[in-house]
């Protein structure tokens, strides 16, 4: 499924588990290519969840560790999702909760492109029991887009969630440390996220979410993951979803000419990125 809005196309993949397959700005595409790329709907959970347990309400429930020893970035990401409405610049994807789920719902998905942005909102619904859940997405961007050198990254985070040895955070909140990163921060008002690519353009990512995920490790690409909670958050932050209270999480990716530096040429930091303290 295609969307069009001036320079900017987007490809949408019901079938491949509700992803955005490509976005492209003027002819230049932003997103890593290929099955496991692009960008990925995280629900009922964000990123790793401890052991693959969940444990809500004196139960505990098992998922596939798909990130040995852990369950990761839920369930909805690898099964179709249905088409509830498209147009020319956006769509509406649903997507029902089943097993391994223990619990009745559904996740809808929205997409409307802009010449200039591309407003994404997620919900998740109880059908029934209340569950703890939590939504955001996992996009996969190119670090060098060929036209200048690699992307820097800029945000201004509260605090970063501490990782332990388990790759899961320990509960403490330390300040900012330098990348390279396969870490969780903390934005009490909303995340704010700017990539820069030099020469092509600047993108800024923002959220109602007050976590994101920043995993730049890979050389060729860098993910930027809003999210309603942490890390394993199901079992520690619990948010419940109940059929009266359904969890929204909505994320604006906003794009531009590249960023000046004070000199006035665009910034350029190797690729490697800062969080302001």
């Amino acid at each position: 499924m295609t969307l069009n809005a001036g320079p900017a196309v987007a490809v949408v993949d019901p079938a491949g588990g509700g992803r955005l397959a490509a976005l492209s700005v003027a002819g230049v595409e932003l997103l890593m290519p290929g099955a496991g790329f692009g960008s990925f709907p995280m629900a009922p959970w964000c990123g790793r969840l401890a052991g693959g347990v969940l444990r809500s309400a004196g139960r505990f429930h098992h998922f596939p560790r798909e990130a040995p020893p852990h369950a990761i970035h839920g369930t909805v990401r690898n099964s179709p999702w249905r088409v509830v409405r498209a147009a020319a610049d956006g769509a509406l994807l649903e997507h029902g909760l089943g097993a391994p789920w223990p619990f009745a719902g559904r996740v809808t998905q929205e997409f409307a492109l802009s010449p200039s942005c591309l407003r994404l909102e997620m919900t998740v619904e109880s059908h029934g029991a209340p569950f703890p859940a939590q939504a955001g997405w996992h996009p996969w961007f190119r670090r060098d887009l060929g036209t200048g050198g690699p992307a820097e990254l800029r945000l201004a985070a509260a605090w970063q969630e501490e990782r332990g040895p388990d790759h899961l955070p320990t509960g403490r909140r330390i300040a900012p440390r330098e990348g390279p990163w396969d870490d969780c921060f903390g934005m009490p008002d909303g995340v704010a996220v700017t990539v820069d690519w030099p020469g092509a353009l600047t993108l800024e990512i923002t959220s109602s979410a007050r976590w994101v995920v920043i995993y730049d490790e890979p050389a060729e690409a860098l993910c930027v993951e809003p999210q309603s909670g942490p890390p394993n958050g199901l079992n520690t932050l619990p948010r419940p979803v109940t059929p009266r209270s359904p969890l929204t999480v909505t994320s604006t990716w906003r794009w531009s000419p590249p960023a000046a530096r004070a000199d006035g040429v665009p910034g350029d930091r190797r690729g490697r990125a800062a969080a302001a303290r």
